[in-house]
């Protein structure tokens, strides 16, 4: 009979303990980015064109969305973005520039730091450069 009623007590505190984190879980809102495409094919380029691919994105989650930092493999990949913060449900952009002086097949990526709770995102371009004729 004690071994029963030390059962019940566990199981209560057990169901008790579940059922607050539960409810934790749900009152905690975070911000969550979900972008459209996280990948651009320029195909191929002329030489000296200007190439720009604007990633649009948008805040699914529950609180404000602060996009924190935002850097590129390479020095000819300049990333520009979203500098306020983003209610949810609203949506936000990050430009990448690709310098197409340089020849050749090209394949960058650029990695996107937040408070999202699915951070960091890491986002692609690529193409081929071929010379100007």
């Amino acid at each position: 009979m004690k071994t029963i009623g030390i059962l019940f007590v566990l199981s209560i505190l057990l169901t008790t303990g579940i059922q607050a984190q539960k409810a934790t879980n749900q009152t905690v809102k975070v911000p969550e980015i979900t972008f459209k495409v996280t990948e651009h094919n320029f195909g191929t380029i002329n030489q000296g064109t200007e190439t720009a691919f604007t990633f649009e994105y948008k805040n699914t989650g529950g609180a404000d969305l602060i996009i924190q930092n935002v850097s590129s493999s390479c020095g000819c990949t300049i990333p520009s973005w979203t500098k306020a913060p983003v209610k949810k449900k609203k949506s936000g952009t990050v430009v990448v520039r690709y310098d197409s002086n340089r020849l050749g097949a090209f394949n960058k990526t650029i990695t996107i730091i937040s408070n999202a709770k699915n951070s960091p995102v890491v986002l692609s371009i690529k193409g081929d450069v071929i010379k100007k004729e």
